[in-house]
Parts: structure tokens; C-alpha cells; sequence
């Protein structure tokens, strides 16, 4: 659907197949570029990745606390973890996956557990990739980083294939 310019009611002639006709190729292109800003942000993916920049926020400010703290870095990567679990548990299934969430019981009950193993999943892999990476001389925040996308590769596709259609 190719938004309205307000304004200028010949700039929003709209032939059959969805293309404008009116206005001056500013107008169309402002019109092209809405409608695909639109569609943009309908998209899930899109959505998913904003949650997890949330959940990263957590997650991540967590982690560097506790090694401030003077925590070990797969334990501190552990508890940050957890912490961005209930994050992204509730930004992801209220914006995300908000049309495919159960709304209670056991199909409700079905999707957290699938979430939280999709987390551990995540999360046995970070802490994988942040300890061993640690053990050989990494600094463990770069070891981070590389988890951080790991992680968000594999629950993506456990979440949006597995979890979100249980």
C-alpha cells in the first residue's frame, strides 16, 4: 500500500499495479521510498533484531558489570545471558512474534519452555565461545562479540522456525 503525499492529491494517482502516476519524480520516489519504509518495518526479522539489540543492551551491560565485579568471563557471560533471556522473553514475544504467542495455557506454557531451550541452546554457545576463548588469551569481550552473533544466528532460526509456530 503506497502511503498518501498529503498536500498534493496529484501525486497520489495510483495505477493498477500499485505504481504512482501523478506528481513530480520527487513525489514518487518520497511515495517508493515510504512504501518500502513501510513494508521495512512490518518485517519480522527487522523487529527480532531490535528486540535483540534490547536484550543485547541488557546482556551485554550486564556482563561488562559483573567482569568489573571481578567475575570470571564465562560465568559473567553466563549471568549476562540470563539476563538478556527475560529481556528478549519479553520484547520478542510482545513485538515480534506478538500474532503467533499463544494467549494462555499449555500451548503458552509450550512456547516459554521452547523459548528458554532456544536460549540455553544460545547460551551453551556463548558461554562456549567466551570461555574458550578466554582459556587461549582472547580478550573476552571481543570473545563476546563473536558470540553475541553466533547466538543470535541460531536462535533466529530455532525461534522463527520452531518456537513462534509451536
Amino acid at each position: 500500500i503506497m502511503p498518501m503525499i498529503q498536500g498534493r492529491p496529484e501525486a497520489n494517482r495510483i495505477d493498477p499495479r500499485g505504481l504512482n502516476l501523478g506528481g513530480s519524480a520527487n513525489d514518487r520516489q518520497a511515495g517508493m521510498m515510504a512504501a518500502y519504509l513501510a513494508k521495512f518495518r512490518d518485517t519480522r526479522l527487522i523487529r527480532y533484531l531490535f528486540a535483540s539489540v534490547g536484550a543485547l543492551a541488557v546482556d551485554f551491560g550486564s556482563f561488562l558489570g559483573f567482569l568489573a565485579l571481578g567475575m570470571l568471563a564465562a560465568p559473567a557471560s553466563a549471568l549476562g545471558y540470563s539476563f538478556g533471556i527475560l529481556a528478549h522473553w519479553v520484547l520478542s514475544s510482545r513485538t515480534v512474534f506478538n500474532d503467533t504467542v499463544a494467549q494462555r495455557g499449555r500451548e503458552r506454557t509450550r512456547q516459554k519452555a521452547l523459548f528458554v531451550v532456544s536460549a540455553l541452546i544460545g547460551l551453551m554457545l556463548t558461554i562456549g565461545i567466551v570461555g574458550g576463548a578466554d582459556a587461549v588469551g582472547i580478550d573476552p569481550r571481543l570473545a563476546k562479540m563473536a558470540a553475541i552473533v553466533a547466538s543470535f544466528t541460531v536462535t533466529w532460526l530455532l525461534r522463527a522456525k520452531i518456537v513462534s509456530r509451536a
